[in-house]
Order: C-alpha cells, then sequence, then structure tokens
C-alpha cells in the first residue's frame, strides 16, 4: 500500500489525508506541527481518548460540538463538572455518548491542573517525552514506542485515565512531538521546520 496520497494541488502527502474529504484540512494545518499551548494539549489528549475504538474521522466530525460541551477544553472549568452536568453529556447527541470516557475527561481536567503545578505546565510535562529523532523508525511504522509507553505509565501513575500507550501515541504525532509525515508528503518539511524554530517548554526545576 502507497504511502503516499496525491492532493488536489498535485503534491503527495500522507496517504490517510486522502481517506476522507476533512482530512485534506487536518493534515496541512495541524497534524505534526508542534503545539505548546495547554488547551490545545488537553484537548487532544481527551480527544484520543474518546476515538479509542472508534474512528478519528468520527471525533474530527463532532470536534467543535466537543468543545462546546467540554467548556473549550478548560481543564480549570471542566474538573469543575459534577455528576448532573455528566447527566446532561449524556444525552448531548453531538458528542460521544460513553460514560466511561465522559468521566474520564472530568478526571482527567483535574488531574491536568495538578500537572501544571507540579510541570509548570501541561506542555513541559508533554515534551519532556519527546524522543530524539535519530533514535526513530521509519515514519508511518508504528503505532506504540518506548516514549509513548513512558508517558502513559508517567500519567496513569498520576491519576489519568484513557491514556493507553497507542492513545499517547497518536497525540505525540498530531502534537508534533515527533514528525511523522512520510517520506515524499509536502507537510514533512513544513514539520521539521516548524519544530526546529519551536521553542520548547521546560518543567518547573523547584
Amino acid at each position: 500500500m502507497s504511502t503516499l496520497f496525491k492532493g488536489p494541488d498535485g503534491q503527495d502527502r500522507c496517504a490517510w489525508a486522502g481517506s476522507a474529504p476533512d482530512f485534506l484540512d487536518y493534515h496541512d494545518q495541524e497534524w505534526g506541527y508542534p503545539v505548546g499551548d495547554d488547551i490545545r494539549l488537553f484537548e487532544k489528549v481527551c480527544l484520543e481518548s474518546f476515538q479509542s475504538g472508534l474512528s478519528w474521522r468520527t471525533i474530527l466530525a463532532k470536534r467543535e460540538n466537543f468543545r462546546t460541551a467540554f467548556a473549550g477544553f478548560d481543564p480549570v472549568e471542566v474538573a469543575a463538572f459534577d455528576q448532573v452536568k455528566v447527566e446532561a453529556l449524556l444525552q448531548d447527541a453531538g458528542i460521544i455518548r460513553h460514560r466511561g470516557k465522559i468521566e474520564a475527561v472530568i478526571n482527567n481536567a483535574a488531574r491536568a491542573l495538578e500537572l501544571q503545578q507540579e510541570a509548570g505546565s501541561l506542555a513541559a510535562f508533554f515534551w519532556s517525552f519527546e524522543p530524539d529523532p535519530a533514535t526513530l523508525p521509519p515514519p508511518q511504522t508504528q503505532t506504540t514506542s518506548p516514549d509513548s509507553i513512558a508517558l502513559s505509565k508517567a500519567l496513569k501513575k498520576r491519576g489519568w485515565k484513557f491514556v493507553g500507550p497507542t492513545t499517547c501515541f497518536a497525540f505525540m504525532q498530531a502534537m508534533g512531538l515527533i514528525n511523522d509525515h512520510a517520506l515524499g508528503c509536502c507537510c514533512r518539511a513544513k514539520a521539521a521546520e516548524a519544530r526546529a524554530s519551536f521553542e520548547k517548554p521546560v518543567p518547573r526545576s523547584d
């Protein structure tokens, strides 16, 4: 199977970018570019957890609904959700109505606030798991890695839920902790440039 897809502009892209109409912009504008914003990082962890057992296309199509339902994924607001809110979310047809995953997001919001206190920011914590690019296998040849396993263990140790190694690896791909654009993809060099200029957050040392 080819790892590339020729886009409407004639340029080659990762093959998955051509598997659904709404994937093209997501692939070109978001996937694989480094992110240092805590809200975006928390949102992505949550959406990846919702994706477990489903397709990313399903989640992406509902992303704006998720943002509305979960207060823009502001951990401060989400951590304050109570059981009444959970029951309301279970009636929201615009999201994935899975009690365990909904409750996990609320739990993880509280854990995210604790992690911000511990590391200074979610970004500082997550980026401390960035692998050495020289140690990575060819792009898109794995669904977990030693680093995603380590990240998963670290999060679970801190009480996070629905953050297995595969979920963590997908998160690392999407948020630019690794450049997993296929060789020959027109966005691979762009992602590399973005990573090179990205100022990596440093965990709190006190």
